[in-house]
């Protein structure tokens, strides 16, 4: 059974205005900047962000990134059946890269989304916006945008729930790990 927590729909749509009142402020002059949701949690999160985004001026490009080819743990977890293959809008040689993913936890992840990003060219800069920070690093990453910090042990997951029909339904809940479904959301 889920644990309540007090990031409701309203908390969950503020976090994520706070994160792109953030990049909009630091990139305010940047000509290339390109959104990359990390598939699947981060796909409608970059929508989002790109469209206040849009609403401030900017005019960020907005992806996909696949991780599967790059996970470290593929022999444990084979690829799911359903994928979001890794879709780029422009050539990120020279571009200003925000990867985007709902949770942030032990790295790998990340370091995964880095591996295939780089399959695709060199941007300037990396930077890093996630949701949900829930610690318990294993790679050294941090984020450069974070929306909420929610404590969970190792034996929890966190899941992040983003309905981009209809967001009075996003929710942040902590699962025990075993119960949740295997397809992991919380890297």
């Amino acid at each position: 059974m889920a644990t309540p927590l007090k990031h409701d729909a309203q908390a969950i749509n503020q976090a994520i205005e706070r994160v792109a009142s953030a990049i909009a402020t630091r990139h305010a002059k940047t000509d290339r900047l390109l959104l990359l949701g990390i598939a699947n949690g981060g796909i409608v999160l970059a929508a989002r962000l790109a469209a206040r985004l849009k609403k401030a001026g900017l005019k960020p490009g907005t992806g996909t990134i696949d991780i599967s080819f790059h996970r470290d743990d593929i022999g444990r977890n084979p690829i799911p059946k359903e994928f979001s293959p890794t879709i780029i809008p422009h050539d990120v040689n020279g571009a200003t890269v925000i990867l985007v993913d709902d949770v942030l936890y032990s790295g790998r992840t990340v370091k995964a989304a880095l591996d295939e990003l780089f399959d695709h060219g060199r941007p300037t800069r990396v930077e890093l916006a996630v949701l949900v920070d829930r610690g318990g690093r294993r790679l050294p990453v941090a984020a450069e945008y974070s929306g909420l910090t929610v404590a969970a042990t190792e034996a929890q997951k966190v899941v992040v729930t983003l309905d981009d029909k209809l967001p009075a339904a996003d929710s942040v809940a902590v699962l025990p790990a075993k119960t949740h479904p295997s397809r992991a959301l919380a890297s």
